[in-house]
């Protein structure tokens, strides 16, 4: 991991599993964390909790996320994920804002309670015992009541030990633009590392974050499903201050169908493994040549023996001259 300024992967639910991540961390992510899983699901040890927690060794550094908003509850299932997959650290989720899981009070709902919020991050890190505790929270439940500055002080004094910070509050969702003033100010605020989390579309735009806010580290969600790449280009640029060529459109079917690949050797079923990932596919279209098209024959796939041949067929129409616009418009989108 690079110590000076890790790139994180956002936990995304029906995204990040662990095909997924070790796709991301190839590329460059420094820091993984599972899908969240509730507390409640950890402590049955039910078989959708397994799967949500299934990650290989290449994966470390690696957190579980845990959600919920009973403080005793949270805490035997920290003590409980710790004795069962030994993760490298615990995070805590008050960031989502699906309602589902708000009306259960967890995730961005205990954002309106920063008392139980504090309450439920102690517990929790005293549960851990060792292993670090972190938290992924947003700006504030609306615009007028952004209080990201005294939910990461809570949290700080409660012993988490780092912060991530989506610049969205809860009745955003994910509309809008992210306010990065608001991270900035939190990262000001505390003395614990504030991850930044938001918009981040391209290397540009987190050397300029970077810059401007003051962050530890960024965390990347969306872009990442349809451009994995982010994450090498971020770390070229931080690195160096060179950015390294686009994917070609063979280079980008080529990660595609491997990560189909990968899926249906995970899963053990092509079918559903297929059917799991048309969403993936959906997003990993996006900018590419004949998109709409391409989405239609996509959300179709059941194998990927069949996935190929729309990858080759694609490939065959878009003429030599495409493919070299396409890799300029890519180039260009770059500068």
């Amino acid at each position: 991991m690079s110590a000076d300024f890790p790139l994180f992967l956002a936990p995304m639910a029906g995204v990040t599993n662990t095909v997924f991540r070790r796709l991301c961390k190839a590329k460059g992510a420094d820091v993984l964390t599972t899908e969240f899983v509730s507390a409640e699901g950890i402590l049955h040890r039910n078989a959708r909790t397994r799967y949500y927690l299934d990650f290989h060794e290449e994966e470390r550094p690696l957190g579980v996320q845990l959600f919920g908003g009973n403080p005793e509850r949270l805490a035997l299932a920290a003590g409980a994920v710790v004795d069962w997959v030994r993760p490298d650290f615990l995070d805590l989720n008050f960031g989502c804002p699906v309602n589902k899981v708000v009306c259960k009070n967890g995730g961005s709902a205990l954002l309106k309670d920063p008392p139980l919020l504090a309450r439920v991050a102690g517990e929790v890190v005293k549960a851990a015992g060792s292993v670090p505790v972190t938290a992924k929270i947003r700006i504030g439940w609306s615009e007028a009541s952004i209080n990201a500055t005294e939910t990461s002080r809570c949290l700080e004094e409660s012993g988490v030990q780092r912060i991530a910070v989506h610049g969205r509050t809860k009745e955003q969702g994910y509309s809008g633009r992210a306010d990065w003033d608001v991270i900035a100010e939190v990262a000001a605020a505390v003395k614990i590392p504030v991850i930044g989390n938001g918009d981040l579309s391209s290397a540009e735009e987190v050397l300029r974050r970077r810059r401007e806010s003051g962050v530890a580290g960024v965390m990347i969600g969306r872009t990442a499903m349809s451009y994995p790449w982010i994450f090498s280009e971020v770390r070229a640029a931080l690195s160096s201050g060179e950015m390294p060529p686009p994917p070609t459109l063979e280079e980008r079917w080529k990660l595609i169908c491997g990560h189909c690949r990968e899926e249906v050797a995970w899963r053990g079923d092509e079918l559903m493994a297929m059917r799991s990932m048309r969403s993936r596919l959906m997003a990993y279209t996006r900018g590419l040549p004949s998109g709409a098209r391409l989405r239609e024959k996509l959300s179709q796939v059941g194998s990927v023996a069949e996935l190929e041949l729309i990858a080759e067929q694609h490939l065959g129409e878009v003429t030599s001259g495409g493919r070299e616009a396409f890799d300029a418009r890519c180039a260009a989108s770059e500068e």
